[in-house]
C-alpha cells in the first residue's frame, strides 16, 4: 500500500474527528474507529464535502472489550500495515473521591487507560516486522496537574502518561516513537460524550455540593476560553511528519506555563493558589 495507514481510536467526535479529517486531507487511508458505527454520520458528511471520504475506512471498536479488540487484529491484518495509532478514545468522569464507587473508577480506567493498552498491543506487531511506526498517545494537562473534583478522568491521564514514558523507552530500538500530545481546555464534547459517573456532588445533601459548584462555576466561566480543536487536530498531523518527535508536545494557551509553574513551586504554594482561584478570584459569593 503507497499511502500510509492511521488507526484513529475514538475518530466519532472531538479531536478524533478532527484529525480523522485532517489526516485524510493529508492523504493517509484512516481507519476511524468508533464504538458505534451510527455516530460516524457526521464524519462521513464532511469528508464527503471535502472529497476525501475514500481516504477513509469507518470501523466499529470497542477499547474496552477483548473481542472488539481481537477483530480489529483480524481487520488490520487484511490491510497489511499500520503506520500510525493515535489512542484518542476517552471520557472524562467527575466528582468527589468520597462519592464515587470504585466500578466507576474502573470503567474510566478501563477506557482512557487500558484501552489504549489493549488497542496498542494489536497494533505493535504490524510496526515491528515493518520496523517502523510512531504511537500517539492523547493525553492532558490533566495528566501532568491534578484538580479537585476530576480525580477518575486525571488518575487516568496520569497513568498513560507513566506507561507511555515506559512504552516509548521499550519501542526505541525498533523505531518506533511513542508521543504524547497533552492539550489544555479545548472546545470539544468530553465532558459530556460517553460520561458514565454519576455525580453525587451536585445533589444538595452531599457534604461537597458547595465545593462542587464552585467548581462548574469556574469551568463554565473559563470555557468562553477553551481553544479551537481544530489546532490540536493540525498539531497532531505535524507531529506525524515530524522525523525524530520529542515525548511531550503541550497545547494550548496558558498550558504550558501553568504546567512549568505547577512543576517549580513548592506543593504548597501551588495548593494555596489553586484554592485562592476557586474560592475567590472566580467565585462571586
Amino acid at each position: 500500500m503507497e499511502k500510509q495507514v492511521v488507526l484513529i481510536t475514538g475518530a466519532n467526535s472531538g479531536f478524533g474527528q478532527l484529525m480523522a479529517l485532517e489526516f485524510a486531507k493529508s492523504e493517509y487511508i484512516v481507519i476511524a474507529s468508533m464504538r458505534d458505527r451510527n455516530k460516524g454520520k457526521q464524519l462521513i458528511d464532511t469528508a464527503t464535502k471535502l472529497g476525501v471520504i475514500s481516504n477513509i475506512k469507518i470501523t466499529s471498536l470497542d477499547i474496552t472489550s477483548a473481542q472488539s479488540v481481537e477483530n480489529l487484529t483480524l481487520m488490520l491484518q487484511d490491510i497489511g500495515q499500520v503506520d500510525l495509532l493515535i489512542n484518542n478514545a476517552g471520557y472524562a468522569g467527575g466528582g468527589f473521591s468520597e462519592e464515587i464507587p470504585i466500578d466507576e473508577y474502573q470503567l474510566q480506567m478501563e477506557t482512557n487507560f487500558l484501552g489504549a493498552i489493549r488497542v496498542t498491543q494489536s497494533v505493535l506487531p504490524f510496526m515491528r516486522e515493518k520496523g517502523s511506526g510512531m504511537i500517539i498517545n492523547m493525553s492532558s494537562i490533566s495528566g501532568k496537574i491534578g484538580f479537585p473534583g476530576l480525580s477518575p478522568y486525571v488518575s487516568s491521564k496520569f497513568a498513560l502518561e507513566g506507561w507511555s514514558e515506559s512504552l516509548r523507552l521499550e519501542l526505541a530500538p525498533f523505531s518506533i516513537p511513542v508521543i504524547l500530545v497533552e492539550p489544555g481546555s479545548f472546545q470539544t464534547n468530553i465532558w459530556t460524550t460517553g460520561k458514565k459517573v454519576t455525580v453525587k456532588s451536585t445533589l444538595s445533601s452531599s457534604p461537597y455540593f458547595s465545593y462542587m459548584k464552585q467548581l462548574d462555576t469556574y469551568l463554565q466561566r473559563n470555557r468562553i476560553k477553551d481553544g479551537d480543536p481544530m489546532e490540536v487536530a493540525k498539531k497532531v498531523v505535524a507531529i506525524a511528519q515530524t522525523k525524530h518527535p520529542r515525548l511531550r508536545y503541550v497545547i494550548g494557551k496558558g498550558t504550558r506555563s501553568t504546567i512549568l509553574l505547577k512543576n517549580m513551586l513548592p506543593w504548597k504554594w501551588w495548593e494555596k493558589i489553586v484554592l485562592f482561584i476557586l474560592k475567590s478570584k472566580y467565585i462571586k459569593k
